[in-house]
């Protein structure tokens, strides 16, 4: 009775709770708009409230939103016959369901509906681009008045936007200018913005050129909006950016001891810089520190840290070759080790760095949930297998009774790679990585003791072999995912088996998405 109640629309305050609990779940929501006409109006605002962030492929959702324009801005637009991707009516007011605004994937989303419904009008936009005495600018351009065509439309239906992510990506430096300028010139855009934050790290792995006045620009402009709005609640800064954005850390103007919870690290080097103690010292409602990358980790830059007379609620710390970590790591565990949740290692100079990191994780840290070991370099067999039969002999102690992510990069021998599956049997791993580089044929004892004891939701397994500067992946010559047989057998003990490259969680975009 109450089920048919639901369905009917008799009950829209229960249908509205039930309908909120997939806000997440995309396909499910897209199926209530096809229900009736209350669920359909329950629905709507939640795949509307932060669009540009639904990976779907479909960017359809920018002709609608084009649809609203009005004035001088939309006869630019149909300069480029754009009207004809325009839908001729629309049921809602989409605009106003917008909650949540990211600007690299506003840029993004704007980019890749250019390459697939823009591409129709491809010989229109030929045709213009050679009549036009500013034809190689053409793309950007049209991007550009595109982007502020979508601001304005959001700023003219007075949106009530909840969260503002500026996240900089130096491809796309020009953009960000413009739009940071359209915002600071229509504050009222921003004036209830709740959740304000800041990602300056220029895409890890990737380098481009600055345009340096265009980057100084941009900076200059997102210390304003700081400034203005003084609700930072979460900023991730690299190298490049750290002494800029410290100061204005430290700034009363930007108020940001009050409000910033969660500051991420990247790659910073931590050489020679001073105040830091003064920084952390200042802010007053941090709640999770993230460490990725930096260096050095040594007594220089700890003593900040056990000087400080608060907690320092350390939630990430993630370490290489390059973070030069010493004894003292011992002090910044002692402090810190009881808020870990997210730890990784990769390529260690030596078995006592591996080890003591190792050893301090167990004796300080029991929250762990993402653990990330990449233990292998080629060319350097012996001391591989070392660090890798100590990692698998010890690593089970350290493991809590449920783990959220567990990736390792090593060279198996069946006897320790044994070994740690015993002494795991009691633990829960939502998800379980494995690169066995030049190891032992390790499928048997993942059946024995991983698939039949159920104990994991997803798992992948690659193992790669090292030859004359190639890699050669099997399970003769393949990732478990491509073997439909095994994928099967896994399947029937409730383990999804998944491929390898899909399934890595890279550190950047985990720790940025949490919080």
């Amino acid at each position: 009775m109450t089920c048919s109640k639901i369905f009917s629309g008799e009950l829209p305050e229960l249908t509205n709770e039930i309908i909120k609990y997939f806000q997440n779940d995309f396909s499910t929501l897209h199926s209530c708009i096809l229900v009736n006409r209350l669920w359909c109006r329950l629905a709507i605002p939640l795949l509307w409230k932060n669009p540009f962030s639904i990976s779907t492929g479909n960017y359809n959702f920018i002709g609608i939103y084009l649809h609203n324009l009005n004035g001088e801005l939309k006869i630019k637009l149909n300069k480029y016959d754009i009207d004809k991707l325009l839908p001729t009516n629309i049921l809602f007011n989409y605009p106003n369901f917008i909650k949540h605004l990211n600007i690299h994937e506003f840029i993004s989303s704007v980019g890749k509906w250019f390459e697939v419904s823009v591409g129709t009008l491809k010989h229109r936009i030929q045709y213009i681009m050679k009549n036009d005495p500013h034809y190689s600018h053409l793309e950007t351009d049209f991007k550009r008045l595109v982007h502020e065509s979508l601001i304005n439309i959001f700023i003219e239906n007075k949106v009530n936007l909840y969260t503002l992510d500026i996240e900089i990506s130096t491809y796309y430096t020009l953009y960000f200018s413009d739009i940071l300028e359209i915002i600071l010139q229509n504050t009222n855009f921003i004036q209830n913005i709740k959740y304000l934050k800041l990602y300056t790290c220029r895409t890890p792995g990737f380098f481009y050129l600055d345009n340096i006045n265009e980057d100084k620009l941009t900076k200059y402009r997102i210390s304003q909006i700081i400034n203005l709005h003084q609700n930072l609640k979460k900023i991730v800064i690299d190298t490049n950016d750290f002494l800029l954005y410290k100061s204005l850390l430290l700034s009363k103007d930007s108020n940001c001891s009050n409000t910033l919870n969660t500051i991420i690290l990247y790659s910073i080097n931590f050489k020679g810089i001073i105040n830091l103690y003064e920084l952390f010292e200042q802010l007053n409602v941090l709640e999770s520190v993230h460490i990725i990358y930096c260096y050095p980790i040594n007594i220089e830059f700890i003593q900040h840290i056990i000087n400080l007379s608060k907690p320092f609620k350390l939630k990430s710390l993630f370490i290489n070759k390059s973070s030069q970590i010493d004894e003292s790591l011992e002090l910044l565990l002692q402090k810190s080790g009881v808020y870990l949740e997210n730890f990784g290692s990769y390529l260690l100079d030596d078995i006592s760095s591996k080890q003591q990191s190792l050893e301090l994780i167990t004796k300080y840290c029991r929250n762990i949930k993402f653990l990330d070991l990449n233990e292998y370099e080629s060319g350097n067999n012996d001391e591989c297998i070392k660090c890798s039969s100590f990692i698998l002999q010890n690593l089970g102690q350290i493991l809590p009774s449920k783990l959220e992510y567990l990736s390792l990069t090593l060279q198996v021998k069946v006897n320790n790679f044994e070994l740690f599956l015993k002494s795991i049997q009691n633990i829960f791993i939502k998800k379980l990585l494995i690169n066995n580089k030049d190891g032992d044929d390790i499928l048997p004892y993942i059946k024995q003791y991983i698939m039949k004891k159920e104990r994991v939701n997803y798992l992948a397994v690659k193992i790669s072999s090292y030859r004359n500067g190639f890699y050669y992946y099997n399970f003769n010559n393949k990732d478990l995912s491509y073997l439909k047989d095994e994928v099967e057998e896994f399947r029937l003990f409730n383990i999804k088996v998944q491929n390898y490259n899909d399934s890595i969680i890279e550190v950047y975009d985990y720790i940025k998405e949490t919080d």
